[in-house]
């Protein structure tokens, strides 16, 4: 069975996280979303509230897709994570070139620390491209129309906490 985990903050989920999911289920035959508890970040949600939203969005892909697709927080090293899930595949979306650079720098202390994971990056589609959960969270918290953003739960998820 290939396993890969994607992992993220995911405060909240956004259309472009979706996409990057439902195209890594033609990789894996399991995809472990790794739910980051980062306190540093201090995140809008709470991490069971990242979860639920998390678990809600890809039940729908895993009957789409066959895939199974969990949520499984973690705070250790993302390494550490795979080697826990037992995935052979890290999936990392990427947005424009300066996310490219900082990834680039992952893989490498990733293989170094354990050079039978690989990790494999998925372009975000063309409409997702500015999608980011920090932009998401600034258009909603400004009364803005997040709808082009985040799917209708995650939408009123966002104003019920705003």
């Amino acid at each position: 069975m290939r396993v890969g985990l994607y992992p993220g903050t995911f405060d909240p989920i956004t259309l472009g996280h979706i996409d990057i999911i439902r195209r890594a289920t033609q990789l894996v035959d399991r995809l472990v979303i790794g739910v980051a508890i980062n306190r540093d970040k201090g995140p809008l949600f709470s991490l069971e509230e990242r979860v639920a939203m998390l678990e809600e969005e890809c039940a729908k892909l895993a009957k789409q897709t066959g895939t199974e697709i969990v949520a499984h927080p973690f705070e250790n090293l993302l390494i550490d994570c795979a080697s826990d899930v037992g995935a052979q595949i890290i999936i990392r979306g990427l947005r424009a070139v300066a996310d490219f650079e900082y990834e680039y720098q992952m893989v490498g202390m990733n293989r170094q620390l354990n050079d039978a994971i690989e990790t494999v990056f998925l372009m975000a589609e063309a409409q997702h491209q500015a999608i980011a959960s920090k932009l998401v969270k600034e258009i909603a918290r400004l009364g803005g129309d997040v709808s082009k953003f985040v799917t209708p739960n995650v939408a009123r998820e966002l104003a019920a906490r705003l």
